[in-house]
């Protein structure tokens, strides 16, 4: 595997499950909900804005945490969405943000997103087991 194969691994193995985290309310209950658990909304925002790309600038990313203009657009919107959903939660706690009526569509935002993140790591590694069966051939 070349090396930006491996840096865009490394990136994704972070990124997609931020993204799927957005896209499950059951899981944001259960886990961001519960104080025993590590995770809430704060890490998987760092993650996005921080730690693995920009959600306000994604294009940034194209070709090492982001696979195509698409995801870059939506994650760009997801971002749109998280503002107006923060705005609405003057508290701030993970509580009140998965009650303000633009929780949802952050949710819907984020399983966009997820498809099609999943979606090009899946079409990613199939192009990688043809390309090495293809090797050995």
């Amino acid at each position: 595997m070349d090396d930006d194969r491996v840096i865009m691994a490394r990136a994704r193995v972070h990124l997609v499950p931020a993204v799927l985290a957005l896209a499950n309310p059951p899981w944001q209950r259960d886990v961001w909900l519960d104080p025993e658990v590590f995770e809430d909304l704060g890490s998987v925002i760092h993650t996005l804005f921080d730690d693995f790309c920009d959600a306000e600038h994604p294009e940034r990313y194209l070709g090492i945490g982001l696979r195509g203009e698409e995801e870059v657009v939506l994650l760009r919107e997801l971002d749109r969405a998280l503002t107006v959903a923060e705005a609405q939660a003057p508290g701030g706690s993970d509580e009140e943000m998965l009650r303000v009526e633009g929780w949802g569509e952050v949710v819907a935002v984020a399983g966009r997103l997820a498809q099609v993140m999943v979606a090009h790591d899946l079409d990613e590694i199939l192009a990688l087991h043809e390309a090495r069966g293809a090797a050995e051939a």
